[in-house]
């Protein structure tokens, strides 16, 4: 118990000394919001990276996944990396940073409203970001209760606000760049945690081999490999159509997420991007990776301290894997989700609070607001949300239990679409933007009352599919933009830069 309260009083006094150290770099809005412009590669990459896996996966996602589809779980780890990683930085994130400095946005939903020219569509775009990123921030507190149920004799209450008030903290005092600062501290700390954890649990079942070897003994309780053993231990695993709508709304759909999108405002430069690709794509295969992978021998763990009165507790399940590690292993670990946890739920109340005071409450409610009272109001919000966010994780109501489960799917659904056609495509139109909107939310809210899909997640990946579709389509059947207002726009990409020969060869 000793080693465990050390490596926490350790961590706690690390996050609020580099808020406080931060409070110099967070007097403007730019600086609070955005961190200047002028966030260097690897603090991006590790904000992007650790802001993308919480406590969700590691618990959530890892223990669930990996006890539906085994080993094959390991895919959604790599999808992470190369359509949530690596394509992500290399499709949006050059385009993203210089646009949104164009157009003077520092939020998605003000990106909207400048972009198409719509103050409505700012107005709309913040009202969805605030109703769908308040659950996903409830949710995050989740995958920490029976981690210290099992660690700690302290009720869970006091640790759960314990880390919401650290949090508060150090987002209040140094704003993005004590967050981005954090996020690199947090991202080592999960680095290590994980591949540390990983060899433990094999270390446990006799090794990678043998532990491989029982898992094909398993037989398969669900369709279309009923029965069959070995499926768990499989290529592609016993359920390869479910597995693949996983893999596409968990990778894809941090294309549209406003707090993962939000990194790229933040990049510094050329060099930024490049390194910062290679960095948070590495990033995701350990961490991604390690967390499916994981959970792909969760099978091998099948005890009653896993089962409820309604079947399988899913967030129950790593819990129990990691059980029998030393005291030093579980307080890696505790540290690991606390790190991974608290770094998502600080680029959550930041977006959550920035969303609504730019493009809600700015110019609508409160006109002609000064930058001193928008960063007063900001830092209200932070606290606002952060509270609201311990209330309903405290004692959740049943629809919110929904929403955390579709808040990927509907923002995703919703932004990824036009966000990437307004970045890339002129023709995109006001039009097409409100199509995306009604069919992402509607699409994901649907599925709750009329189910259309097998799971909330299926609803999701298909929400995002549909937009792609959806606003070409209506682009092209709707009138064209203004020629001159989208030129202008677009010019940002024509400025010339010089660079020096060993970066490009002349025409010469």
């Amino acid at each position: 118990m000793a080693v465990k309260i050390i490596l926490l009083l350790v961590f706690f006094i690390i996050m609020a000394a580099v808020g406080i150290l931060s409070r110099k770099r967070a007097r403007s809005m730019d600086d609070f919001v955005l961190g200047g412009r002028s966030v260097g590669p690897w603090l991006t990459a590790f904000a992007y990276g650790t802001s993308y896996f919480s406590a969700v996966v590691f618990v959530g996602y890892a223990g669930q996944f990996g006890w539906k589809y085994g080993l094959a779980s390991t895919w959604i780890g790599v999808g992470n990396a190369v359509i949530g990683s690596l394509l992500a930085w290399v499709v949006l994130g050059r385009r993203t940073r210089v646009m949104t400095n164009h157009l003077h946005s520092s939020t998605m939903p003000e990106f909207f409203g400048s972009r198409y020219n719509s103050p409505a569509l700012k107005i709309v775009a913040s009202i969805i970001a605030f109703v769908f990123l308040i659950p996903y921030t409830a949710s995050l507190y989740n995958g920490l209760s029976r981690l210290f149920e099992m660690a700690f004799d302290v009720p869970y209450i006091a640790c759960l606000i314990a880390m919401a008030a650290l949090t508060g903290v150090y987002v209040i005092a140094g704003g993005y760049m004590a967050t981005a600062i954090n996020d690199f501290i947090q991202g080592i700390i999960m680095l290590v945690g994980i591949c540390a954890v990983i060899g433990a649990v094999l270390t446990g079942q006799g090794g990678f081999l043998e532990a491989v070897g029982k898992l094909a003994q398993i037989p398969s309780d669900t369709a279309p490999t009923l029965g069959q053993p070995g499926a768990f231990a499989s290529f592609f695993g016993p359920d390869p159509v479910n597995l693949l709508g996983v893999v596409i709304l968990t990778s894809l759909g941090t294309w549209g997420l406003p707090q993962m999108v939000h990194k790229f405002y933040t990049i510094k430069d050329e060099k930024s991007v490049r390194t910062g690709t290679v960095i948070s794509t590495l990033f995701a295969v350990v961490i991604s990776g390690g967390c499916y992978f994981l959970g792909g021998f969760a099978r091998l763990f099948d005890n009653p301290s896993i089962y409820g009165e309604n079947g399988i507790i899913y967030d129950a399940i790593i819990p129990s894997m990691l059980s029998s590690l030393s005291d030093l292993l579980i307080g890696i670990v505790i540290v690991l989700v606390l790190s991974a946890s608290m770094s998502t739920l600080a680029s959550l109340v930041l977006t959550s609070s920035t969303t609504l005071t730019l493009d809600f409450l700015k110019g609508t409610i409160m006109k002609n607001m000064e930058e001193r009272r928008q960063l007063w109001l900001v830092r209200v919000l932070i606290v606002f949300f952060i509270a609201l966010s311990v209330v309903l994780a405290v004692n959740p109501p049943t629809f919110i239990a929904q929403l955390m489960g579709i808040s990927w799917g509907a923002l995703a659904g919703a932004f990824l679409a036009p966000f990437l056609y307004g970045l890339y495509w002129k023709r995109t139109t006001k039009a097409a933007v409100w199509a995306s909107f009604i069919v992402g939310v509607g699409l994901t809210l649907c599925n709750l009352w009329m189910p259309l899909f097998s799971s909330p997640i299926n609803a999701g990946a298909a929400a995002m599919v549909a937009g792609l579709i959806i606003v070409p389509v209506v682009s092209l059947l709707t009138p064209k933009p203004d020629t001159s207002a989208v030129d202008g726009i677009f010019s940002c990409y024509e400025e010339k830069v010089v660079v020096y020969r060993k970066k490009a060869l002349d025409e010469k």
